[in-house]
């Protein structure tokens, strides 16, 4: 991971996004935690996928992480606090090592600080509250990576960005940016049809 910690020392937010925070600084803070560890088929990410139930981004996957509370002492604390609550990943096993611009996420509003952390001691995870995670798992990185699971979407409101196909799931969206923006920035990207635009409802129903 040390290429990449170095490469994202200092960027800013354009590495992923370009959306722009609200100039009035209205957004809520919130964190997510970017774990890549040693699996058995080599470096991978900790992903969950939202349970369907959800009032907010319902059967979407995501890193691990949500809303700050009053009681955190920071992004850090916030991302593994919320790691914990949905996937019972131990903080004890985690090193922190970065922390990426704050990125605005319109839909939710929220002021999202990612936390890149290196799994040093793995423990078991599942899904704590099935009502609120429906599923995890730790996705190799060399699946991400691969030129056969990257494309795009598209959805009628206009929307269009990355996508990955992972094992059971569609990676779309703002965890989508962040994991193309983390390939890129680590040098794992590998050359891909970025003309290949998929109807999004199409290829969520094809997971």
């Amino acid at each position: 991971m040390s290429g990449l910690v170095k490469a994202t020392a200092e960027i800013d937010a354009r590495a992923f996004t370009g959306v722009r925070p609200p100039r009035d600084g209205s957004g809520r803070p919130a964190a997510v935690l970017m774990l890549f560890g040693e699996g058995v088929d080599g470096p991978d990410v900790l992903l969950l996928r939202r349970s369907d139930t959800l009032g907010s981004h319902p059967g979407q996957v995501a890193f691990p992480g949500g809303a700050a509370d009053p009681g955190d002492d920071g992004p850090v604390d916030t991302a593994l606090r919320e790691a914990f609550e949905e996937t019972g990943v131990l903080r004890s096993g985690v090193r922190p090592v970065a922390t990426l611009p704050e990125l605005y996420v319109p839909v939710s509003g929220f002021l999202v600080t990612p936390v890149l952390a290196h799994w040093a001691e793995p423990s078991p995870v599942a899904p704590v509250d099935p009502a609120e995670t429906a599923a995890v798992a730790r996705v190799p990185i060399a699946h991400l990576a691969d030129p056969a699971n990257r494309f795009r979407v598209a959805h009628s409101s206009g929307y269009v960005g990355p996508a990955f196909a992972a094992p059971g799931m569609l990676v779309w969206g703002f965890t989508a940016g962040l994991l193309a923006g983390l390939l890129r920035l680590g040098g794992w990207e590998r050359p891909w049809d970025a003309t290949d635009v998929r109807d999004l409802e199409l290829a969520l129903r094809a997971t």
